[in-house]
């Protein structure tokens, strides 16, 4: 990207999705002096909690991203929409000047995730992927120190979240929990790719070699399970291998009854990296094998929109850093693919180990917790025990 010969005093901003986790973003800037709202995009716009003052304050509404372009312009597009959309929209943008901030994930294939490259590329404008744990100050700290090799060479990483969701959470939108739309287009939303893709992409993201790439993936195996009533897995174990045979383990449910993580374990020459958001957290504790240690702050505890901040700032200026652009975003797509093919055909848990608590609108399957949690702690695949309903999925070896 080039950089700006005038500073803006005022980054103009168009949001694509309103809804959900976008109605942050009309929070956060409604009373911003950095940057000012142009326009929103949404088709059931009056969902967001701040409808009222988005007419209220004469912003323009609009029904689709080409009709705010058709007369209209930005600075920078937030894009907070269904995952399936967000390559073409991001796409969009680009091509119509505006600098783009896509929440995550990135999109539904490696293939729409070349196209934004390479549309990013021809606009000579900057493309931010709203993984929020890649923009904090804290992890920006941590991947600097392990760059320059202060805690030798990586060994294992490995990190587990268990996190139930209600029945509600899947009926929340047409396309939660869904593998395909109903014309027939690739959504792909899942554990692993939504609601906790944070934790996935922050492996690969920390062992990248630049400050704004991720680790190269070399092979990829997952057992992808379900215990609701959705089309899509809400379990899933992953063992992937990155540069130089680094081992990278993730484990992941909604079918569980209490909440546990995100919690990691990072394997170095020199120090293992741990970090728990249970009661008593200290942050993200790097423990050397001589007995010293070192701190760093707790990224969920640091401000979520941090990235927005960023991607003003590089919008006025055209000097800031993107951290977590599409380079940094594209191994955990590549990896959600790999998945899919792994085990392309997602394992219903047993009838007998569902359990239902009606008054909690709660789907989890019995033992699961402990069984995910001894994976963890023996860094091993649910398939490795002497379990039913376990199977192992195929190995899938990436090159180029």
């Amino acid at each position: 990207m080039k950089e700006e010969s005038i500073i803006k005093s005022n980054v103009s901003i168009v949001l694509i999705g309103i809804g959900g986790y976008g109605d942050l973003y009309v929070s956060h800037l409604l009373d911003s002096s950095e940057a000012s709202i142009v326009g929103v995009v949404d088709i059931n716009p009056q969902k967001s909690k701040n409808y009222q003052t988005i007419i209220e304050r004469q912003i323009p509404v609009f029904s689709s991203i080409e009709t705010f372009y058709e007369n209209w312009s930005a600075d920078l597009a937030i894009i907070s929409t269904p995952i399936h959309l967000h390559a073409d929209q991001t796409c969009y943008a680009l091509t119509h000047g505006s600098h783009v901030l896509c929440e995550k994930p990135m999109c539904t294939t490696v293939e729409d995730a070349e196209r934004m490259i390479a549309t990013r590329n021809a606009s000579n404008k900057f493309l931010a992927i709203g993984f929020n744990w890649s923009f904090q100050p804290s992890i920006q700290a941590l991947k600097h120190d392990i760059q320059n090799g202060l805690y030798g060479k990586p060994k294992r990483l490995k990190t587990i979240a268990l996190w139930p969701r209600t029945g509600s959470y899947f009926e929340r939108a047409p396309w939660a929990g869904r593998k395909y739309g109903n014309n027939g287009e690739l959504i792909i939303d899942s554990v692993a790719s939504n609601a906790c893709a944070h934790y996935l992409h922050h492996m690969f993201y920390l062992l990248g070699a630049t400050t704004e790439e991720s680790a190269h993936l070399q092979q990829v195996t997952a057992e992808l399970y379900r215990a609701n009533p959705i089309e899509n897995f809400d379990t899933c174990a992953v063992k992937t291998i990155i540069d130089e045979g680094v081992e990278v383990l993730y484990y992941a449910t909604h079918a569980v009854p209490e909440t546990f993580g995100p919690h990691f374990t990072f394997e170095f020459e020199h120090a293992t990296i741990s970090y728990t958001q249970e009661e008593g957290s200290n942050g993200v504790v790097a423990h050397f094998h001589d007995g010293n240690k070192k701190t760093y702050k707790d990224p969920r505890t640091e401000d979520p929109l941090h990235k927005l901040s960023i991607c003003i700032e590089a919008a006025k200026s055209g000097k800031q850093v993107i951290y977590c652009g599409p380079e940094a975003a594209y191994a955990h797509t590549l990896c959600i693919n790999s998945m899919h093919h792994s085990m392309p055909e997602i394992i219903h848990f047993p009838d007998t180990l569902i359990q239902h608590d009606q008054q909690k609108d709660l789907t989890w399957v019995e033992g699961l917790s402990e069984t995910l949690m001894k994976c963890f702690e023996e860094s091993r695949m649910p398939s490795e025990y002497q379990l039913d309903w376990a199977k192992e999925g195929k190995v899938i070896t990436l090159s180029n």
